[in-house]
């Protein structure tokens, strides 16, 4: 059995949609940091996506764990045109709501859709399961990412997936054996 523990990189507190773009995490919450370190598993493997916001989270919980190269597959959305705007402020409404209430092949001018999103994160889980199978890993990514897994673990619609929360330095615990992943805990908040 492969156990997988997604965490939240820390909070940006930007008030937009952040995809791809480079903003630092908040991690000046050490007792939250050293709390969430200690609840995962010492032998874990750690990774990360190749965002600074994910890469400073894993190497401020990473410990004496081993750490792996970091993996763009774990990206959160590319959200194109989108990027860094505010909702509300997206000129193209209709599209903005049918990119999140019709979630799959619809996506942002130049960005991706979350089918694309879901196969790009799906194949680098693959991967890392092939390259150390029974492993356990940590895998610090992002909402959209980590929302991939979860709809794949429950066999939800992407619009089910995305009624749940994940928050910043949440771990959502899936595990799969035999083929067939399971959700442990979703969202939880050491």
């Amino acid at each position: 059995m492969s156990r997988f523990y997604w965490v939240r990189h820390g909070p940006t507190h930007a008030k937009s949609m952040v995809g791809w773009s480079d903003l630092p995490a908040d991690l000046s919450d050490a007792a939250q940091l050293a709390r969430l370190s200690a609840h995962l598993p010492q032998d874990a493997l750690v990774i990360s996506s190749d965002l600074i916001r994910a890469r400073a989270t894993a190497d401020a919980i990473a410990g004496s764990r081993r750490r792996l190269p970091d993996d763009p597959d774990l990206r959160e959305i590319h959200f194109g045109a989108w990027e860094l705007q505010v909702f509300d402020k997206i000129a193209d409404q209709e599209h903005l709501r049918a990119f999140w209430e019709n979630p799959g092949d619809v996506r942002p001018p130049g960005g991706e859709s979350w089918n694309e999103v879901s196969n790009r994160v799906t194949a680098g889980v693959a991967r890392l399961l092939t390259a150390h199978p029974g492993r356990d890993i940590i895998a610090i990514a992002h909402f959209g990412a980590i929302l991939t897994q979860v709809q794949q673990a429950l066999e939800l619609t992407a619009y089910e997936a995305f009624a749940h929360r994940i928050d910043n330095l949440s771990v959502t615990q899936l595990h799969r054996d035999n083929d067939r992943w399971t959700a442990q805990s979703i969202n939880h908040l050491p």
